[in-house]
């Protein structure tokens, strides 16, 4: 069985780094006109309400990769990403193929990365763990 500082550091790195992915794609999607880019794209896949899409998914990859980066409510961020990346494999990669270039390999691990984060939380080295232990402390102290 890992020790809980193993499985921290493992946390740690795997929230860091699913993090600072979906915090550069979401930005990429928010700056230089890449809202209006990548709502032609959405457009062209025939997603309904594309400009609204565009806004949606750009907020839920930024903002979802900074609170992955700080571990702070980093389940309900995870959990959106997941489903961010559930889209994105049906909706582009899958008829690609399994391998990249834009195949569902790449999408396929961020999911499973941001799934295990559902499942396990933001682990000790994290804003949520440290919300988490001052509330326990705070509770035994009462």
């Amino acid at each position: 069985m890992p020790s809980s500082r193993s499985t921290s550091l493992g946390l740690f790195v795997l929230r860091l780094t699913a993090g600072i992915v979906f915090l550069m794609h979401g930005g990429q999607k928010l700056v230089e006109g890449g809202l209006p880019r990548f709502a032609v794209m959405l457009t062209q896949l025939h997603i309904p309400l594309p400009a609204v899409a565009a806004v949606l998914v750009a907020l839920v990859e930024f903002v979802g990769g900074v609170l992955l980066v700080l571990g702070l409510f980093a389940r309900p961020a995870a959990a959106l990403v997941a489903i961010d990346m559930v889209v994105a494999m049906l909706a582009v990669h899958l008829r690609r193929g399994f391998f990249n270039p834009g195949g569902v390999e790449f999408p396929l691990i961020l999911f499973a990365a941001n799934v295990a984060i559902v499942c396990l939380g933001a682990g000790a080295w994290s804003m949520d763990g440290w919300l988490h232990s001052g509330r326990s402390e705070s509770r035994s102290v009462v």
